[in-house]
């Protein structure tokens, strides 16, 4: 084969590669997956899409939108996170949060890590491919250390992960909340005013922490809400709920968040505290596993064959396979590990994973959204990516 016809077809294979970086990073911030819940109690002038929750690769987010009509007044789109996690205690299910903890803490490193397999498989060159790879898993590697385990390592983690969780406590995920006026009477005004009034500057400490609060807005949304699950972690810290001092690891945050929702609406320590060692136990073995499978494709990189070598396109492109999986796993969980203190007993079920679903009086609606249709369409583009390569390798 010519020269010309093989960097012809090498510059084909970068740009499909490239392409589909691009769409990686799309779906990484696009919803891949929805589902509803349709009752004759959510009437459809309220509730038009049912109450419906999106499933992102780093969280669930309330997939409901205000409602204008002349007759219905929101100032604000109802929390379907919260309303689906309170419909579905009622039959012992866990609250949305305590699915995927691990697949949504790692996600972005994941997406990443597809990043460099497929800027490996274009280059042709094994050296320069090792090279290439060994740098970009180092840096992931030294990002996913300092993000689990060091100090105010959930900082560097993304904002939808970190606002996620704030939804999932139900909590006030928005920048725009009022803080309410700070009214002082009797003798403390008295006393204050008298002060004031002394040329004495008197700064409350309600004050103080508006103050701070408005400070940390005013720098990003991800400061804000991080400071909001420190605060409700100090909280729980004074009352024995939480492990230790406050270190900001996402190690810590993701083991005392996953207490705190399992714990929500069935608080029984003899069961939760074994769930949360099996969390901080799966963490560890997918830091380790993850470093284990950099160095494996990096030893397969050496030479332009082999099954580690084609793994450098396969697993990007089998991307959609891989969420169908776990998230046809985790709602076999949801529906296998009910809780005896749910106010109605019922006997473990599958969840609708696709299509319409009937649970007592509600209807399941399951389908793949737009994030989906991208995953499929990157599938195809490094599908061509690879029938190129292969004609290239064997011509």
């Amino acid at each position: 084969m010519s020269v010309i016809m093989k960097n012809k077809q090498t510059l084909q294979i970068a740009i499909l590669s490239l392409l589909a970086v691009g769409l990686l990073a799309v779906i990484f911030y696009t919803p891949v997956w929805w589902v509803s819940l349709t009752a004759p109690n959510y009437p459809e002038e309220a509730f038009p899409n049912g109450v419906r929750i999106h499933f992102h690769m780093n969280g669930v987010f309330n997939g409901c939108q205000k409602v204008e009509k002349e007759e219905i007044t929101e100032d604000v789109a109802l929390d379907c996170v919260h309303e689906m996690d309170t419909i579905n205690h009622y039959v012992g299910m866990y609250p949305i949060a305590a699915g995927g903890p691990v697949e949504r803490a790692f996600g972005q490193f994941l997406m990443v890590l597809l990043v460099v397999m497929l800027l490996g498989f274009v280059c042709t060159h094994p050296k320069l491919r090792m090279a290439i790879m060994g740098v970009g898993f180092a840096g992931i590697v030294a990002w996913m250390y300092l993000t689990m385990y060091g100090d105010d390592g959930f900082n560097l983690q993304n904002e939808g992960y970190v606002h996620a969780l704030i939804t999932s406590l139900d909590q006030d995920a928005s920048s725009e909340t009022k803080e309410p006026e700070i009214v002082i009477g009797g003798i403390v005004g008295a006393v204050k005013q008298s002060l004031e009034d002394s040329g004495v500057e008197v700064v409350l400490p309600s004050e103080k922490e508006r103050a701070e609060m408005a400070e940390a807005r005013s720098g990003s949304d991800k400061v804000y809400l991080i400071q909001q699950i420190r605060e409700t972690y100090d909280r729980d810290q004074e009352k024995g709920q939480a492990e230790g001092p406050w270190n900001g690891s996402s190690f810590q945050v993701m083991s005392w968040h996953y207490a705190k929702s399992l714990g929500r609406y069935f608080n029984n320590p003899a069961e939760i505290k074994p769930m949360v060692k099996k969390l901080k136990l799966a963490v560890n073995v997918v830091f380790a596993g993850l470093i284990g499978a950099m160095l494996l494709l990096l030893y397969g990189a050496r030479k332009n064959s082999g099954l580690l070598y084609w793994l450098l396109i396969m697993v990007p492109m089998a991307l959609p396979l891989f969420f169908l999986i776990d998230y046809s796993a985790w709602l076999w969980w949801y529906g296998h590990t009910l809780n005896d203190m749910g106010a109605f007993s019922v006997k473990p079920f599958m969840p609708t994973v696709f299509g319409v679903g009937k649970v007592a009086q509600f209807s399941t609606h399951s389908y793949p959204s737009s994030g989906f249709g991208i995953m499929i369409v990157c599938s195809l583009v490094l599908a061509v990516a690879a029938l190129i390569r292969k004609m290239q390798y064997r011509e």
